[in-house]
C-alpha cells in the first residue's frame, strides 16, 4: 500500500510539473519574463513624484491632477517604446512622507524605480547609493539645450544623477513703487527683465531707500530683509556669504568660508543691519515674516523664488495682498557679476537591482525629459531647455529672461553629503552675527570648522567619495 501510494504522489508531481512547464513555455519568456499580448517581454516600473502641477499641460484641462503628465507620457511610452512592454503605476506622494516613504522601501528592498522631485530634496539618496548614474541617458541635444549650470546642480562626483526639467530660480524682489517714492528711478530695470546692480549701486539704494522712502506713505518700513530664524531661506544668506568673491566649497567638497572675502561679506551684512538698512531684531525674524512684510511694503527688497513671485502676483490680481509694481534684480557682488541660484527638478532613477527595469527606467526618463512635445510641459515651472524657454517667452517673458540669467548660477548646495545638516549650522551662526555674539571672523571661522566636521563624517558614507 505504501509502495502504491507513493507511485501515486511522484506521478501527480510529474504531471503538476509538465503542467507548470506549458503553462510557462506559453506565457514567459526565455528568462522567465512574463509575455504580453504583443509578444514582448513584460516590465512594469512604479514612478514616484510629490505634487507639482497640474494637467499635462495646463491646470485647466478636465480632469487635471498631479499625476496627469506622468500617466499621459506614460501611456505614449507604452504604445512607441519597442523592446518591452511596459506598465508605470504612478504614485502621488506629499512631500512631508517622501522621506519616511522612501526609507521603509529601500530598507525592504522594494524602492520606486523613478523619483520626480527637487534635486535639493533628493541629493542624499545619490550619496547613499541608492540612484544609478544618468550619463547613458542624455544625449548631445539635451547637453546643447540645457545649460551648463543646470547639469552642475545634477552631477554628483563625474556623473550626473538627475535628469533636469525644470526649475524655480532664486533672486531678490524689489518695490519699484517705493523706488520711485525714494527718487531711484535709474535703478529700476524692465518689468519683465532681471536688474542686475554693481554693489556699489546696491549700497546707494539701500542707503537712500532708509533716508528718503516718504515715512508718511511708507510708515515703518525698511531697505532690505534679514532673517536668521532658523534654516528657512538659507540659500539667499548663503549668496549674500558670496558677495565678495567666496566659493564656499573647494574641489574637494570642503567649505572655504574663512577667508578675508568669506569675512567681508559676514562683516558687509553686520554692517548693513546695524545700519537700520535692514528690518530689526533678523536673529528673531523668519523668512516667511519677511514675505508678509514685503506683500505689506514694509520692505523695499526681499527675497523670492519663481513659484514665489508667481503666486505673489496671483495674489494682488485677486485682491488677498496690496497690488504694487514688485520686480526682480539679482542679487549683486563685489566683481560686479551678479549672483543667482536655482532649485532643479528632474527625474532620478533608484538602484533595483534589476537590470532591466533600470535599463527601461532610463529609458522611460529620457522619453518624457526629451520628447519634443512633453517637455513643453516644463512651463509649468520654469524650463531648464532654452528651445522652451523661446518656445513660451510669449506667454510668459520671465522665461527668456531666466534663461539668459543661468549664466550666473551657481549650485547653493555644492552637492556635498550632509547639506540637510549643514542648515542647521548655518543659522545659529548668523543670530550670533546679528546679537553681536560673535565677530564676522570669528562666525565665517566657526561655521567652516562645524560644517567641515559634517561634511567628513557623511563623505565616510557616501558612495560619491568612495568609489
Amino acid at each position: 500500500m505504501f509502495k502504491k501510494n507513493l507511485f501515486k504522489g511522484f506521478l501527480m508531481m510529474a504531471i503538476a510539473s509538465l503542467l507548470l512547464s506549458a503553462c510557462s513555455s506559453g506565457d514567459k519568456g526565455s528568462k522567465g519574463t512574463e509575455k504580453g499580448e504583443d509578444g514582448k517581454d513584460k516590465v512594469q516600473l512604479t514612478l514616484w513624484l510629490t505634487p507639482q502641477w497640474e494637467g499635462v499641460l495646463d491646470a485647466s484641462e478636465e480632469g487635471a491632477n498631479h499625476d496627469s503628465f506622468f500617466k499621459h507620457a506614460a501611456e505614449r511610452f507604452s504604445e512607441e517604446y519597442d523592446e518591452y512592454d511596459v506598465d508605470v503605476k504612478v504614485e502621488v506622494v506629499a512631500s512631508d512622507q517622501r522621506d519616511e516613504l522612501l526609507n521603509v522601501n529601500l530598507n525592504g528592498g522594494t524602492p520606486p524605480d523613478i523619483f520626480y522631485e527637487s534635486v535639493f530634496a533628493m541629493g542624499e539618496y545619490a550619496h547613499r547609493g541608492a540612484l544609478v548614474p544618468l550619463d547613458d541617458a542624455i544625449d548631445e541635444d539635451a547637453k546643447s539645450d540645457i545649460g551648463e549650470a543646470y547639469w552642475d546642480n545634477v552631477t554628483f562626483g563625474d556623473e550626473v544623477y538627475f535628469y533636469p526639467f525644470s526649475h524655480m530660480p532664486g533672486t531678490l524682489s524689489y518695490n519699484a513703487d517705493m523706488f520711485k517714492a525714494a527718487g531711484l528711478e535709474e535703478y529700476i530695470g524692465d518689468e519683465d527683465g532681471i536688474q542686475t546692480w554693481t554693489l556699489d549701486e546696491y549700497n546707494t539704494i539701500l542707503e537712500t531707500l532708509k533716508t528718503d522712502l516718504p515715512k508718511d506713505e511708507y510708515t515703518n518700513a525698511f531697505p532690505m530683509s534679514l532673517y536668521a530664524l532658523n534654516d528657512q531661506g538659507d540659500t539667499w544668506n548663503l549668496a549674500y556669504l558670496r558677495m565678495f568673491g567666496n566659493e564656499f566649497f573647494d574641489e574637494d567638497g570642503n567649505i572655504i568660508l574663512d577667508d578675508a572675502n568669506g569675512a567681508k561679506a559676514a562683516e558687509w551684512l553686520k554692517h548693513i543691519y546695524d545700519e537700520g538698512l535692514t528690518n530689526p531684531g533678523a536673529e528673531s525674524v523668519s523668512s516667511n515674516d519677511t514675505i508678509a512684510m514685503f506683500q505689506n511694503q514694509q520692505l523695499a527688497i526681499n527675497f523670492t523664488n519663481s513659484v514665489l513671485f508667481n503666486n505673489m502676483k496671483a495674489d494682488m490680481e485677486s485682491g488677498q495682498v496690496p497690488e504694487f509694481d514688485a520686480r526682480l534684480a539679482n542679487i549683486p557682488s563685489e566683481s560686479g557679476d551678479p549672483l543667482t541660484f536655482t532649485y532643479v527638478t528632474g527625474s532620478a532613477v533608484f538602484d533595483s537591482g534589476d537590470e532591466t527595469k533600470i535599463k527601461v527606467a532610463k529609458d522611460f526618463v529620457k522619453f518624457y525629459s526629451s520628447d519634443e512635445e512633453l517637455v513643453k510641459s516644463s512651463k509649468n515651472g520654469v524650463p531648464v531647455r532654452s528651445s522652451v524657454a523661446e518656445q513660451y517667452a510669449d506667454e510668459n517673458p520671465l522665461f527668456a529672461a531666466f534663461d539668459e540669467n543661468a549664466e550666473y548660477v551657481f549650485s547653493f548646495t555644492g552637492n556635498v553629503p550632509g547639506y540637510s545638516q549643514l542648515r542647521q549650522v548655518l543659522y545659529p551662526e548668523l543670530q550670533a552675527l546679528y546679537t553681536g555674539e560673535k565677530t564676522p571672523e570669528e562666525v565665517v571661522k566657526s561655521y567652516q570648522e562645524k560644517g567641515n566636521v559634517i561634511i567628513q563624517e557623511s563623505k565616510e558614507d557616501s558612495v560619491i567619495f568612495n568609489k
